[in-house]
Parts: structure tokens; sequence; C-alpha cells
């Protein structure tokens, strides 16, 4: 199955207003959000894509990595409605669903690159087909989405981070000056990321811009966005231009560079990987902005993939696996599952 692929259903249930107040995600309230509309949901999608459980060839659920609590009740109720429905049940790694997502849009040829950035994971990798991926970096602390929602909170902006940073930093004149933020692991050898030097140092700005009662005022806000998002941009360049290079190297031509996850639908980030992409002589898809966060129809679209090459459907044993890396050989690291000193 090379795709492209037509999507029927595509349906998310949102739990932003639940974990806004806390300014980040909270595992035991998402996990009861995920028993609340589970059901809803898969009618919803059923009904909108005009068809039943017994004309579906599979059922495919997200096993990890991720929220032990929300995993739980989707790996359970998959299970159940396949063994109601006698359809093989595939779990999938919902990392491995980005890495299809653009095969799915545009019927991509492997292999391609991968830059998945989100809020829990920030990975550089080649995908060389279904099943085969290789982790050229990853981060060694904070993912990069993360970073964003920890810098919003900071500087009192509201969650979900990401967008009300890069608000906040185009509206800063591009004449005025910008805090001196740090860009970690820009020249060093290697593909990986490190963001909690960068996080520290917003922490420092914010505090030397705060006023007398406390509070930072406008132009400081958006200043310290736009100065982090230009670090972030600025390392963006440097590790992911070093990842074509290399890949063009293995393989004797450029790849084709594809992002996935939240931080993608930064209009800053898109512009600095198009720009990396053109100068390595490579070419920049990024799905639409709703397959780039995760999604129904990645993981169906993954267990079409794993079916076509005839890959064997999972027992019913299969466990959750909060912590599941796509590439199992590469050594772990903490930003990719492993925690304490950096390996």
């Amino acid at each position: 199955m090379n795709g492209p692929g037509e999507i029927l259903s595509n349906v998310v249930a949102s739990q932003m207003a639940e974990h806004a107040p806390y300014g980040g995600v909270v595992p035991e309230i998402a996990a009861r959000a995920h028993v609340e509309v589970i059901d809803d949901v898969i009618r919803s999608a059923l009904r909108d894509a005009k068809t039943s459980l017994d004309e579906v060839d599979a059922i495919g659920a997200t096993a990890g990595p991720g929220l032990n609590g929300g995993l739980m009740v989707g790996l359970t109720t998959a299970k159940a409605l396949a063994i109601a429905a006698g359809k093989p049940f595939y779990a999938i790694n919902h990392l491995e669903g980005h890495a299809l997502t653009a095969r799915l849009t545009d019927g991509m040829a492997f292999p391609l690159l991968l830059l998945l950035v989100s809020g829990g994971h920030t990975q550089i990798l080649l995908v060389r087909g279904v099943g085969d991926y290789h982790r050229l970096g990853t981060t060694i602390d904070d993912a990069l989405g993360e970073a964003f929602d920890k810098t919003a909170k900071l500087l009192g902006l509201p969650y979900p981070g990401g967008p009300a940073v890069e608000k906040e930093a185009a509206r800063h004149p591009s004449d005025h000056p910008l805090p001196d933020l740090p860009t970690p692991m820009l020249g060093r050898p290697g593909f990986d990321f490190s963001f909690s030097g960068l996080k520290t140092a917003v922490r420092q700005a914010a505090q030397e811009s705060a006023e007398d009662d406390g509070k930072i005022g406008d132009q400081a806000v958006q200043a310290v966005c736009a100065g982090f998002q230009r670090s972030v941009c600025r390392v963006l360049e440097d590790r992911v231009g070093r990842a074509l290079d290399h890949a063009k190297q293995m393989h004797s031509k450029p790849l084709p560079l594809v992002v996935a996850g939240g931080v993608a639908a930064n209009a800053a980030v898109r512009a600095t990987l198009e720009r990396v992409a053109v100068k390595g002589g490579s070419t920049l898809l990024a799905p639409p902005l709703h397959l780039c966060t995760d999604n129904g129809a990645m993981i169906a679209w993954a267990t079409i993939e794993r079916m076509a090459q005839n890959m064997p459907p999972s027992g019913m044993d299969f466990p959750p696996r909060p912590r599941w890396p796509l590439d199992a050989k590469t050594t772990p690291k903490i930003g990719s599952g492993k925690r304490g000193a950096k390996a």
C-alpha cells in the first residue's frame, strides 16, 4: 500500500479545556476523559464513514508510547471490538503513525527523513520501510513541544503554549533587540537535541524582565518569545541540516524531509525547515496540521500498511507500552524513555 489514501472519517476528541487550568496534561484527568468519550468517538467515526463495524477489515489502536491510563483505555476497547466483530487486532506505535502519514497524504516513497517535534518527542528518524526505522537523533532532556509549553507557563501565557508563544513572538517589532538566549547543541557532532538549558535561560530572562510587582510586561514577553523561537529555529536548522547531509551520503541522493507533531504548526519552524530542505537539495513535506498532531487516521493508515506487508496481527495479550521507541536498536537516552544520567 503506497498511498495516497482516502480518509473516510477522523474524529478527534480534544481535552485542551480539561488540562488548560493546570498548564499541562494531567494523567488522571486524561485517562478519565478517555473513558468518558471513547464510545461516542467510535460511533461518530463509523457514522461519518458511513460504515459498520462488520464492514471494517481490522482494528488498530495506539499501544504506545504515551500515558499509561489513556493507552489502557484505548487498547482494552480496541481488543473488545476486535473480539466482538471477529476482526484482526493491530497494536500500533503512534510514532509509526507519524512516520507513515506522508504516504497517507502524498504517497511518499521510501526512504525519507522524518523530524518528529511534539510535546512528548523530538526525534530525527530515517524511515526506510514499514517497521524499518533508524533513529539518528533525539532530545537528551525536554521535547521541543514541552519547551514551548514551559516557556509559555513561565511567561504567564495560556496552555497550549506553542500557539501562544508563536503569537507573542510575531508581535515583537523586528527592529527591537532580543534577549541573548543559548542555542544548545549548535555545531556539536551528531544529531541530538537539548532544550533544558534554553528553558532555564528563558526563566532567567523572564525574572530579569519582571517589574516591581513581579509581572512581566507585554514588550518583555514578546521579546523573550521571539528570542526563544529564534534559538529553536537555529538549533533545528543545524541539527536537521546535518541529518539531511548524513542521509544524502548514506543513500547517495537527497531524501525528502517530512515534519510531523504539534510543533510543525509553527510558521517560523516550517519556514526554517523549508530553507534547510532547499539548501540540502531536498523538499519539505508537512502534512495538513490536523494530521501532524495525534489522530486516528494515521493509526488506521499504519494498520493498513502493516496488513499490506502481510505482517501478523498483535496478540490479545499485547500490553500498553508507555515507552516504546521506534528504533529499539538505538541506545536509549533520557528524552527517548531513559531516565537518569545522560547516555
